[in-house]
């Protein structure tokens, strides 16, 4: 346990950042499950209406410093590609 005054307070602000980063994070785990299950159920329509969430998520994630841009970057294209490979076949 911290002794100093500024060690507890520095604790204390950890601990809630590390909450709000958990949220954010679980946040962006739930909107790419509901892209995954749309993309699998076919429904072009629903996955772009969700791809448009979850790219806006990912990127207010990105800009509160819980992941870094460039993941954030990386994880929005990958969703794009899957999404219109699936237009382009469907």
């Amino acid at each position: 346990m911290a002794n100093h005054k500024s060690a507890v307070k520095r604790n204390i602000q950890a601990q809630a950042a590390r909450l709000r980063n958990k949220i954010n994070k679980t946040k962006i785990k739930t909107v790419v499950r509901k892209l995954d299950e749309a993309v699998d159920a076919g429904t072009a329509d629903v996955a772009k209406d969700i791809l448009k969430e979850a790219t806006s998520v990912i990127a207010r994630t990105a800009s509160k410093g819980t992941i870094h841009k460039r993941n954030a970057s990386r994880k929005i294209s990958r969703l794009a590609k899957r999404v219109n490979k699936m237009a382009i076949e469907a």
